[in-house]
């Protein structure tokens, strides 16, 4: 099972481009990062007029998509329930780390981002499983490790220490 952490917050705090910098900063470092992102919302990857669409819409269940340069594997759960983050982590190829982006009621570790303009709600404090803070501007009585969102070097090296990667 790869290992895994998260990267959670709500609307607007950063959390994409948070995680994108951090994937550049420890594949930089020499290490192998998968993602996952969860989507609240309807998604399509595959287009109108597109074959692999076409096949879809005639009714396959599971349609690949291959080339030399990446391959994709389109899923088409129609009435089935959501699949849960593990049964995705699951279908991952062995990596050094797996960084979630949402997902912030599950239970793996996770590093909440915190836009200080915005007035969300905090997670540090009130579960658990958030190990560290990154946001864009001090946190007076942070229950956790806090780092300035941009400070991704940092960040990169406490995921590096918390995870065991090093």
């Amino acid at each position: 099972m790869n290992k895994v952490i998260g990267v959670a917050g709500f609307k607007n705090a950063g959390k994409t481009t948070l995680v994108e910098k951090l994937v550049s900063e420890l594949t930089r470092r020499g290490y192998r990062i998968s993602t996952v992102k969860h989507a609240h919302h309807s998604f399509d990857i595959d287009h109108e007029g597109r074959d692999s669409f076409r096949h879809r819409k005639a009714g396959a269940s599971e349609v690949a998509v291959v080339s030399r340069h990446r391959w994709a594997i389109i899923h088409e759960s129609r009435e089935d329930a959501e699949p849960t983050l593990a049964e995705i982590l699951g279908k991952l190829a062995p990596c050094d780390l797996v960084i979630v982006e949402g997902y912030k009621r599950d239970t793996h570790d996770k590093i909440e981002v915190r836009n200080l303009a915005l007035a969300n709600p905090e997670l540090a404090g009130e579960d658990p499983t958030v190990v560290a803070i990154a946001a864009n501007g001090p946190v007076a009585g942070a229950p956790v490790p806090l780092f300035d969102r941009d400070d991704v070097s940092a960040l990169a090296g406490f995921i590096e220490r918390h995870m065991g990667l090093t």
